[in-house]
């Protein structure tokens, strides 16, 4: 749902079309996604029209940069420690 409404807004059924769940598994679906702030949703007459809210979209993609420097920072310095206690690693290899 999110790729789709990534494209732009669309109604609930166009979001349900591509999809093997009911309508109403979709519109829990979107209630859920409203309910995490990631989705806005919009009712005019019988039609519920959806749209990301690239605001939420931007905050989670902070948190998840800060994560992924966090372990590369720890991984380096594993790979670090890893190759400073191999005992292997600086004699010659042969073959």
């Amino acid at each position: 749902m999110i790729e789709r409404l990534s494209q732009g807004p669309a109604s609930v059924s166009e979001l349900a079309s591509p999809l093997d769940i009911s309508l109403a598994a979709v519109v829990q679906h979107v209630q859920i996604l409203e309910a995490s702030g990631l989705v806005r949703s919009q009712k005019i007459g019988r039609t519920r029209t959806c749209s990301i809210n690239p605001a939420a979209l931007q905050s989670a993609e902070h948190w998840i940069a800060e994560r992924r420097g966090l372990w590369e920072r720890r991984l380096d310095r594993l790979g670090d420690l890893l190759s400073d206690t191999d005992p292997d690693h600086d004699a010659p290899h042969s073959g």
